[in-house]
């Protein structure tokens, strides 16, 4: 759990010079759930697909944000928030880390599996 809070440390710092430290410092501690088969192979792809801008487990990182955040809750980022920013890349609009580019790589199956481990670990941790 230290390399956690070390990593959201290191967030909040960088969201200081980034003018983000209000969004990343109410980020939540994570609770990672016992995983469906579904959310587990989602994991797998997150891991393979996302990590590198979002983190091992969502909790943000230097070069993308926290999916395990309030800003991505269900009602204000629907499941087609995902598969857009997905397929189409996302524009620059919670956070200053840049646009998001298309992952043509993720297959609609990993697409779901995806958004079924973020919601999985968001539900876990309070955000619904």
């Amino acid at each position: 759990m230290r390399g956690l809070k070390a990593r959201r440390f290191v967030g909040v710092v960088v969201g200081l010079w980034f003018g983000v430290a209000g969004a990343l410092a109410d980020t939540p501690d994570i609770v990672m759930p016992e995983l469906s088969a579904e959310a587990a192979a989602g994991q797998t792809a997150f891991v393979q697909h996302c990590a590198a801008c979002h983190g091992e487990v969502g909790d943000g990182s230097d070069n993308g944000p926290p999916l395990i955040h309030r800003v991505y809750r269900p009602s204000h980022h629907a499941d087609f928030a995902f598969i857009r920013a997905l397929r189409y890349g996302s524009r620059a609009h919670h956070w200053r880390f840049g646009n998001m580019p298309p992952m043509p790589e993720v297959s609609d199956d990993e697409a779901a599996a995806i958004i079924s481990f973020v919601r999985a670990v968001q539900r876990a941790t309070g955000i619904e």
